[in-house]
């Protein structure tokens, strides 16, 4: 590994002063660069952590508290790490989670297999082994990580700018861009544990990685360095993310593209390809054989394009014809249904599938799963991001579809036609545009593309290629003009961008807040004190990940979302917000190994949503029900033949009484314990003082 990484270190090198002398001037040159992105990217961790702490006052509050702070699935991966640094031994923890019960009532499951948590493994062990228990907290290394990655993920984009431009200062521009874009780029500060958070920076060093790949001119021993480092960071970024497969089916996509337009070589795309599928396969492997990932779209289109590709002499423009019976087949033979919410969601998104289906409608009625916000740009614009990036992109599909029109050069030679398009532009071109539209179409996918926006936008302002094409344009293209623009232009705008928004930072960062949340924290007090050890709760998915995290207790389900049954679970589960009987739904939770239930008035009365997209409209439009309020129905719904379970439970009526025991309850929670049937002993159904109804 040391090797392959020196290797890659030279390489880099290599790529960067391979179009000049290697002179001390130019060493000194990249010396002062490097400093510049480490520095950067350092910055921006600092930046994140100072956030967080300030935001919470991290430092200063109890431990339940900071656990709390690791909201919804948040705090479900976190728990397997505290579970891990618990755990007697590093076998018997791994162990525990590779045949964990307390997950999911009633069921064993294997979590690595499941979900994506080897990063939570290795963090638990390396903090196991190294010598600094007394020195750090378990909590600060884990978040000092995840901070930490968000300095690799800079470097990363550093990289491919500089990659790009052949110039630092397009590295500088990029780290300064993504830092003032915080809002857009990233919300590792209060979402740590989320598995974007652990995956980007490593799709950040692919892109680097690709690239630097792309690049002409590079050795034999060269490119395989590069290979090597591609399948490692897509490694990784597989690993550490349970929708790695969909990011990749994009980029095949790309790949795909360039092929078409003859920009790439066939040695190029295969290895691409192949990088991909042995990443695949790999995480295949260490998630035990998890057949999402075997019939993954990204793999059945990969293979169907391998084959195509070397099996099929037909001209580009009928590959992708013949990719559809073949990609798709496999897909459809392994009968996967795991991740079919996520093609529902889809679907009904464009007007093609079922609008009441519960799953999908979970996803529609999620600002984060809606389009782009049109303000987005309004704060793009407000950093000088947005404007260079139209004019690179404009610019670039111009260039794009003239090199496609004329061909490919003899040999890839760009020196040959006064315009060409390099394959390593052409890539990042494509990126821009297919993950734009991803973001433009989800607004929870602009993570994916404001980041690699950055690195875009600075190569337009640092490129040569676009500053030559405009300097011809006017007939005063000179090396004199064409290096005073590049690295005048960068400099303009960083003094710009300083100037502006350093005091707005400093402000930022000396903001003081706390962590405040009293409800939540006497919840989770009680049901550690005054519950048994191996009680199963329901609820919300959201607040049992916080359950299972801050008092180890089971659960009935969860957030992680990416299997049927558990979603067929979560929507019985939800029934005690929707209208039914006490009987149905003590049988539903009964079925699901629950000893209590818990409800919150944020969802029983919830008014963050507009009718339609509340939860408990979506179980009224699940099961056939007209939905509360005024407003229009759809005319094959009909009234529910009973209340509201969640609002009449706290009536307190025989029906309800009979089988639920309310045992806690405060401003936000009212936990109930379900009795075992109809007939108690009418000594449970005296009242009697909340503090002995507690186990």
């Amino acid at each position: 590994m040391g090797y392959q990484w020196r290797h890659f270190n030279i390489v880099l090198c290599y790529v960067i002063l391979s179009s000049g002398v290697w002179t001390w001037r130019t060493v000194l040159w990249v010396a002062i660069g490097w400093t510049v992105g480490i520095s950067l990217g350092m910055l921006s961790c600092i930046y994140v952590a100072t956030l967080h702490e300030n935001d919470l006052w991290f430092s200063n509050i109890k431990e339940v508290e900071r656990e709390i702070s690791f909201r919804t699935e948040c705090g479900l991966y976190y728990s397997y790490y505290k579970q891990m640094l618990r755990a007697p031994s590093i076998q018997q923890g791994l162990s525990e989670l590779i045949n964990d019960n307390a997950t999911e009532s009633k069921r064993t499951i294997n979590l690595l297999r499941r979900m994506n948590i080897y990063q939570e493994v290795f963090l638990g062990v390396l903090y196991r082994i190294l010598p600094i228990q007394a020195y750090l907290e378990p909590v600060y290394f884990y978040i000092y990580t995840v901070f930490s990655l968000q300095a690799v993920y800079v470097i990363a984009l550093f990289i491919t700018s500089w990659l790009l431009s052949g110039s630092w200062l397009a590295g500088a521009l990029t780290g300064v861009w993504y830092i003032l874009n915080r809002v857009d780029t990233t919300r590792v500060e209060f979402t740590i544990s989320l598995r974007e958070n652990w995956s980007l920076p490593f799709f950040a060093l692919q892109i680097a990685a690709i690239t630097c790949y792309l690049r002409p001119h590079l050795k034999p021993i060269q490119q395989k360095v590069v290979l090597w480092l591609m399948f490692l960071a897509t490694l990784c970024f597989c690993l550490t993310w349970q929708f790695n497969q969909f990011i990749l089916l994009v980029q095949a996509l790309i790949f795909f593209t360039l092929d078409c337009l003859d920009l790439i070589s066939t040695e190029q795309v295969t290895c691409l390809y192949l990088v991909q599928v042995s990443s695949l396969l790999s995480v295949w492997l260490l998630q035990f054989c998890n057949s999402m990932i075997l019939g993954s779209l990204a793999l059945s289109f990969i293979v169907a394009a391998l084959f195509v590709k070397h099996f099929q002499v037909r001209p580009n423009t009928y590959r992708m014809f013949l990719l559809k019976p073949q990609g798709f087949d496999w897909f459809q033979a392994l009968q996967l249904r795991s991740d079919e919410h996520i093609f529902k969601f889809i679907k009904s998104k464009f007007g093609l599938g079922p609008t009441r289906d519960f799953d999908a409608s979970l996803y529609l009625c999620e600002e984060a799963f809606g389009l782009l916000p049109l303000d987005t740009f309004d704060r793009l614009a407000g950093t000088l991001l947005a404007y260079p990036y139209l004019v690179t992109l404009i610019v670039l599909l111009v260039m794009l579809a003239d090199s496609s029109a004329v061909g490919r050069p003899p040999k890839g030679r760009c020196e040959a036609r006064p315009i060409c398009m390099r394959a390593d532009v052409a890539y990042n071109l494509l990126h821009t545009v297919f993950f734009g539209l991803l973001a433009l179409g989800t607004m929870r996918m602009k993570y994916l593309w404001t980041g690699h926006m950055c690195a875009f936008a600075a190569y337009g302002v640092c490129g040569k290629e676009l500053w030559s094409l405009c300097l011809n344009m006017i007939h005063c293209n000179t090396k004199t003009k064409l290096r005073l623009i590049r690295y005048t232009l960068p400099l303009v705008i960083l003094c710009f961008l300083y100037y502006k928004f350093w005091p707005k930072l400093m402000t930022e960062v000396s903001e003081l807040r706390e962590f405040y949340d009293p409800d939540t924290v006497e919840l989770m007090t009680w049901i550690s004190s005054k519950t048994p050890k191996k009680a199963v709760f329901a609820g919300s998915m959201q607040l049992l990940a916080g359950i299972k995290l801050c008092t180890g207790r089971v659960l009935t389900n969860h957030p992680h979302y990416e299997d049927r049954a558990l979603r067929e679970r979560t929507k019985q589960v939800y029934q005690i917000y929707a209208q039914q009987s006490p009987e149905e739904v003590h049988g539903i939770l009964r079925a699901a190994g629950a000893d209590f239930v818990v409800m919150e008035d944020s969802i029983c009365y919830e008014r963050r949503h507009g009718r339609g997209c509340r939860l408990r409209d979506l179980l009224d439009l699940a099961n056939g029900h007209i939905m509360d309020g005024p407003g229009d129905n759809d005319p094959d719904l009909v009234h529910a033949t009973h209340p509201r379970f969640c609002e009449s439970i706290k009536t307190d009526g025989p029906a309800y009484t009979a089988l639920f025991t309310r045992v806690f309850q405060n401003k936000t929670f009212h936990v109930y314990k379900l009795k075992r049937g109809k007939k108690r002993a009418k000594a449970d159904r005296e009242p009697v003082a909340m503090e002995d109804r507690t186990q």
